[in-house]
């Protein structure tokens, strides 16, 4: 996180002190400082994106407070002052302010460049704290990220269809800031109308038996007989299923299926990537894939909840196991099944799609199981799946190598070197090989979960 908190510090650092010298290469006949408040509008609704999927509002323990002789409108305050010095909000200054420095040295008004950075300061808190307030109604969804997408949708609708000129208006209110201080007092009203509605959410939400009422909800009893034909691992398939569509995270999760599905509808209507064929392996494994990348890295921590009891038991791990090799390898039959209709595009891109079906049974599937053997960061079941990195660690990233570069690196290498035939053989092999030896990878696999199966307990028992 260090490093990528460095990265986009670097990143904004260059864009702020070259962007004046870009803004005069691309438009040489406009003022930069225009041109620069035209894309404002992109840079809000960028911004309040990022910050839905990636920011949090701090957390910490009020009932210990709750119970001593302080206000709660001075604990929500402190809460609600504490998100301001988010990282989320100090990153667009490394930008803004060399800018704003370029402005001035290049000869602008040094009262109105001063105005108008003070404006965009303000903006960014009101993003922050408009943030927060679209959270709290994503809270009530279960499809949690829908709010963000259908505000930022209706935005760029409005200003891609001119029924509304977003990036006119917003630029033009910006300049007018900068030409006339006094207007600065809009986006502060803005600001404490938005810092408001939070504090009342907050304040409303902060009592001592606020969390004692006891939940009710109705026990949806869905038929699993068929999960019998599965002999000795059944059991673990139907606890699989039930914990997948009974809590928030892995429901949302499976419900983002259609994401898998409608993949490769981002890049196959376009001609360009028809012809890129080492792209097709990429889609087809992701595509087919989806449930088992999402569903599979995730593995032994989607029981982390009750990993000491289900190790307690007399059960085998490699029927544990098996139960998810399963469940995935379903998950790909069924995708690949429902991505048949792709062959619109062509039939290569169909042939394609079977041979990564066949690598990510044969091949990932053992990866992703190897991989979840480091797993030592427990999941909260009841957050939200979209963009949530709680319980991701290093293993999540560095599994990607092998799950998506390997096998597109060597469709690739090999489509140059002997044709798109040879590559899609080669996938194939590689998956039958997977499959043949499936009960000695699984040996191997099963040894490597028991050997750390004491730290994951330990690691699965940490509140952190």
């Amino acid at each position: 996180m260090v490093f990528f908190a460095l990265y986009f510090v670097a990143m904004f650092l260059g864009l702020g002190f070259g962007l004046l010298f870009i803004l005069k290469e691309m438009y040489p006949e406009q003022d930069p400082f225009v041109v620069a408040n035209g894309f404002l509008f992109y840079w809000i609704i960028g911004d309040l994106l990022m910050r839905f999927f990636l920011q949090k509002l701090p957390v910490m323990s009020v009932k210990p407070l709750l119970t001593l002789p302080i206000k709660r409108s001075t604990v929500v305050n402190y809460v609600l002052g504490k998100s301001a010095l988010s990282f989320f909000n100090f990153l667009p200054l490394f930008a803004i302010i060399p800018f704003s420095i370029m402005l001035i040295g290049d000869g602008y008004a040094v009262s109105e460049i001063i105005t108008w950075l003070f404006a965009l300061i303000i903006t960014v808190l009101i993003i922050n704290f408009l943030n927060f307030i679209i959270e709290a109604f994503s809270a009530e969804s279960e499809l949690s990220f829908l709010p963000i997408i259908v505000v930022v949708s209706v935005l760029f609708g409005l200003n891609y269809f001119e029924i509304v000129p977003m990036t006119s208006l917003i630029g033009s209110g910006f300049l007018a800031i900068a030409h006339h201080p006094m207007l600065i007092l809009i986006p502060i009203a803005i600001l404490a109308l938005c810092y408001g509605f939070n504090f009342k959410t907050l304040r409303k939400k902060l009592y001592l038996d606020s969390s004692l009422k006891a939940k009710v909800t109705e026990v949806n009893a869905s038929d699993l007989s068929w999960t019998e034909r599965f002999g000795d691992i059944a059991p673990f398939m139907k606890l699989d299923l039930k914990l997948i569509w009974r809590n928030k995270r892995t429901k949302s999760m499976a419900m983002l299926l259609l994401v898998g599905v409608l993949y490769g509808l981002f890049f196959y209507p376009q001609p360009m990537y028809r012809e890129m064929t080492f792209m097709s392996a990429f889609i087809g494994i992701f595509s087919t894939g989806f449930f088992l990348i999402n569903f599979g890295q995730f593995i032994p921590a989607w029981d982390s909840g009750y990993y000491k009891l289900l190790m307690s038991q007399n059960i085998k791990y490699e029927q544990y196991l098996r139960s998810k090799f399963i469940l995935m390898v379903i998950s790909v039959v069924l995708l690949f099944v429902l991505g048949i209709p792709y062959v619109y595009f062509g039939y290569k891109i169909l042939i394609a799609h079977f041979a990564a079906a066949i690598y990510n049974i044969g091949v990932n599937t053992h990866v992703i199981l190897w991989g979840g053997s480091f797993n030592r960061k427990k999941i909260d079941l009841d957050k939200k799946a979209a963009f949530n990195y709680q319980g991701t660690g290093a293993v999540q990233w560095l599994i990607g190598i092998p799950l998506m570069l390997v096998p597109m690196a060597l469709f690739g290498l090999v489509n140059w070197l002997a044709g798109f035939s040879a590559a899609i053989a080669l996938l194939i092999v590689l998956g039958v090989l997977g499959i043949v030896f499936h009960k000695k990878l699984m040996k191997g696999i099963t040894k490597k979960y028991l050997d750390s199966k004491y730290k994951m307990i330990d690691a699965f028992s940490q509140d952190n």
